[in-house]
């Protein structure tokens, strides 16, 4: 509790700061006033789902304690949305503009982390907050609550509406929520993630499709008659390796991962199964598909030199994120009058042992706010399944800064600082600069308009087509 008490002592001090300045506006000054007012709240819930560590469709805790806190403050809640308990849509308001923000709170397995700036798992082998969804869910219902405000006070009229998105590091939860048409009547969809830096987002991700390989064979015994066999551990190796040798003639932009789910279970007998959980990524989905194809056609090729059978198996495929520069601009003027996040000299002090221990220059965390950035035709990175909402509806992106600069993301390092006071900080800065930007859409047509216009210009004459397999959301395969 005595952190919560600093934390709120400092961001009242921000805020004193941020009020001297000509240039806010009286609704911003009401909707930072209300993130303060819920700060200790975000924080508590962020805590709690930071300990909880629920992982793909298991976030049933978490996803409880964003939806009882809605339900506190006055939202509508519907749960279990387009077939996945966990997932649900938080609803005030009425009529146009529609904002939605997005939540996500789902962990990763394996990488448990003590709020420490030197490797120490809370639970040995279990999960952790390694892409601070902690912060993710908590900060973005921080943003729906000050707009709902504002729209209770009859300062803005509207509907805002928060959904919470599960499994956004395994299955993608957002693609069965489109399909389901949770965005249909939305004018403008908000996004943060957590990051190194604290920027309005103009990038893409990478297009991503994600599918299982299974091979089937005859066991037999290795020494006594071997030739009885038929290996499907022979034929997951020669398909890793034509996989391996397929690198050198793709794309620089193509990323082709895989991880041995089943390679056999004893050294004595050859082995009849075999699984594989395979990847493909690529700046544009258009480039993704024939390099996918082609690892299909290469699970066959496996499957005649083994003598064996293969299945292939779709799980997800998900989009590029499609970008909305007009959007950005109005999330970067909230940014430049928001200023830069303070730390202080503890802050900086974990930040940089963090990156000691991690083999990164000692440069401590990174405060600048930034010129929007040009968008780059090939971006880096990872995926998200923001880029399915993104081509159903105009979306803006942020990213604020939870973590040191240069810290492995997907490890314990992220983990421990999103646990802890510089991941609350970066929470609390991606309210206010959210909620900030709402608010600017509720108040101005013409905004709303520009960037719903630039998403119909970019968007094109691309028909959007869910890539998931028929039936159910899969909840129950973990």
């Amino acid at each position: 509790m005595k952190k919560h008490i600093t934390l709120s002592f400092l961001f009242i001090f921000s805020l004193n700061m941020i009020f001297s300045q000509s240039n806010i506006s009286e609704i911003n000054k009401d909707i930072l006033k209300s993130i303060e007012k819920h700060s200790s709240n975000l924080i508590g819930i962020s805590d709690e789902i930071w300990n909880l560590a629920e992982t793909a469709f298991n976030e049933h805790e978490s996803s409880k304690i964003l939806a009882d806190y809605a339900t506190k403050n006055g939202f509508n809640v519907e749960m279990g949305v387009a077939g996945m308990p966990t997932a649900f849509v938080a609803t005030y308001g009425q009529g146009k503009p529609v904002i939605s923000v997005l939540g996500e709170f789902d962990a990763l397995p394996g990488i448990s982390q003590e709020t420490k700036p030197v490797k120490s798992p809370l639970i040995d082998g279990g999960a952790g907050h390694g892409c601070g969804h902690n912060l993710f869910g908590a900060g973005s219902l921080g943003a729906a609550i000050a707009i709902k405000e504002l729209i209770e006070s009859g300062k803005i009229s509207g509907t805002v509406k928060f959904f919470g998105t599960p499994s956004e590091e395994k299955y993608f939860g957002k693609i069965w929520m489109v399909k389901a048409g949770l965005w249909d009547d939305v004018d403008v969809n908000i996004s943060w993630h957590p990051s190194a830096q604290t920027a309005a987002d103009v990038q893409s991700s990478l297009a991503l499709i994600d599918f299982k390989i299974e091979f089937f064979g005859q066991a037999a015994h290795a020494s006594m008659d071997p030739w009885n066999g038929r290996s499907a551990s022979d034929a997951l190796e020669l398909y890793t390796t034509g996989v391996n040798y397929y690198r050198e003639h793709v794309k620089p932009t193509v990323r082709m991962h895989y991880h041995i789910q089943d390679g056999g279970q004893v050294v004595n007998v050859v082995p009849d199964y075999s699984k594989l959980w395979m990847r493909v990524r690529d700046t544009k989905r258009s480039g993704m598909n024939p390099v996918y194809e082609r690892v299909v056609e290469m699970a066959e090729g496996a499957a005649i030199l083994a003598d064996v059978d293969f299945k292939v198996s779709l799980i997800s495929g998900i989009y590029e994120v499609l970008v909305n520069r007009a959007g950005g601009e109005i999330m970067q003027k909230n940014l430049e009058v928001l200023g830069p996040i303070t730390y202080s000299q503890e802050e900086i002090t974990f930040a940089k042992k963090i990156q000691e221990e991690t083999s990164k220059p000692q440069l401590g965390m990174d405060r600048e706010i930034r010129p929007l950035k040009e968008t780059r035709e090939h971006p880096g990175g990872g995926s998200t399944d923001v880029g399915d909402v993104s081509w159903n509806v105009a979306n803006i992106n942020l990213g604020v800064a939870t973590a040191p600069l240069g810290t492995p993301w997907h490890s314990w390092a992220v983990v421990a600082c999103g646990g802890m006071s510089i991941g609350h900080k970066g929470m609390l800065h991606a309210s206010k600069a959210m909620a900030m930007t709402m608010s600017d859409l509720f108040q101005d047509s013409k905004l709303v308009n520009k960037v719903k216009k630039e998403y119909q210009e970019r968007k094109g004459d691309e028909v959007y087509e869910a890539m998931v397999p028929k039936g159910p959301p899969p909840v129950n395969d973990n």
